[in-house]
């Protein structure tokens, strides 16, 4: 029985229902929920978990939901502004993040200053604003414990060593449903097989990353800023397998990994436990059942992870450009409105019209995230009017 009062942000996606999976198995108690709009998902939670507050990012939604568990205890708030102040007033142990893309970037900061252990599974905070989400951690002396499994496998692997004996950071990456594909094959394929991931189920717009390696790219600039390490100290390999989750390389040319089945549930548990372990939510691994094999990426073909090895390289605003510029380009491809290679073409031109700003505030970051995305979807209207 796990003790711990969470608060779990981001609760009915795919990533925030297996955190909670674990909470329950773990027996710890789900006090605070949040969500964008999904109600039928948070109303099966607010009646299982019975939480004090679920937040419901959607204002409309939110009434919904209030009429709809009336008979329960749980307060419902309303807007992204009320989950963040309550964030910040609540009294629990660990808040995971798992709200996707930029929008969890102010939940992330709200949970730093009230001084609660934040359990990260949103990349994009260290994307747009790894500099400030790290000062602001220092200054109100708080952990962070990462739950991508990629991250939190680098977090474990990084216990056997010093900072200063690490050589390389191994990040690994599954290269997603096109494998071997040339950029040529790529012009042409289909949404339903974008989605098809070949070992990871994850929400739509992570798959759809996955599949360009801008997910990799985004996980390159967020193990800049979680580990400390700079860009030129971080390499990926194709890992088709998923069961080495990633690994770091010393001074003296030992590696060190984590290997476990995927199943995102573990990097949940992790964070729930630390510094503690205890028996596991998810299948034991069987390596006799499979050959672990690593390749490199290939960069010609997908032509997403370039891109974003070039922001990494800029620092400044760049990273958040490029995440910007992504999401609203990966908007347009789940709506069928572009082809598969237009959100690299998109994402690339969005990051050449744009002047880095180094040592970016909050407003800088905000300001250019809106900039980049009304450029990529400008961008688009050119792509298919010529």
């Amino acid at each position: 029985m796990i003790k711990k009062r969470v608060a779990v942000l981001g609760s009915t996606g795919s990533v925030g229902t297996q955190v909670c999976d674990v909470c329950e198995k773990l027996g710890a108690p789900v006090a605070f929920i949040a969500a964008h709009s999904n109600i039928g998902i948070l109303e099966e939670q607010v009646r299982k978990f019975k939480p004090q507050i679920c937040a419901v990012g959607d204002e409309k939604k939110a009434e919904e939901l209030k009429i709809a568990v009336k008979d329960t205890d749980t307060k419902i708030i309303s807007g992204y502004d009320g989950m963040c102040e309550a964030i910040k007033e609540f009294d629990c142990d660990i808040v995971y993040n798992a709200v996707s893309g930029k929008n969890g970037l102010l939940p992330t900061l709200s949970v730093l200053q009230s001084g609660k252990t934040l359990a990260l599974a949103n990349k994009e905070s260290m994307v747009l604003a790894g500099h400030i989400v790290n000062k602001t951690a220092k200054e109100h002396n708080v952990q962070i414990l990462p739950v991508d499994s990629e991250h939190c496998a680098i977090f474990q692997c990084l216990k056997n060593g010093k900072q200063s004996e690490v050589k390389r950071i191994l990040l690994t990456c599954s290269g997603g449903p096109f494998f071997g594909y040339s950029f040529e094959q790529l012009e042409n394929v289909k949404l339903n097989a974008t989605l098809d991931h070949p070992t990871w189920n994850m929400g739509k717009k992570i798959t759809v990353d996955s599949a360009t390696l801008a997910n990799k790219g985004l996980e390159i600039i967020e193990a800049m800023h979680l580990f400390h390490v700079p860009f030129e100290k971080i390499k990926v390999l194709i890992h088709r397998q998923s069961i080495v989750h990633s690994m770091v390389e010393f001074a003296d040319n030992s590696v060190i990994a984590q290997l476990s089945v995927p199943d995102m549930r573990l990097p949940g548990q992790y964070a729930l436990t630390y510094p503690d372990r205890c028996e596991g939510v998810i299948p034991e691994l069987d390596l006799t059942k499979t050959p672990l094999t690593f390749d490199e990426p290939d960069l010609s073909a997908f032509r997403m992870l370039s891109v974003a090895q070039y922001c990494a390289k800029q620092t400044g605003v760049m990273p958040c450009v490029y995440n910007a510029a992504n999401e609203a380009a990966a908007d347009l491809y789940l709506h069928e409105k572009i082809g598969f290679n237009d959100i690299y073409r998109i994402t690339e031109y969005v990051v050449s019209h744009t002047n880095n700003v180094i040592d970016p505030s909050l407003d800088d970051i905000l300001c250019r995230d809106a900039e980049a995305r009304a450029l990529a979807y400008s961008y688009k209207e050119k792509l298919y009017t010529k």
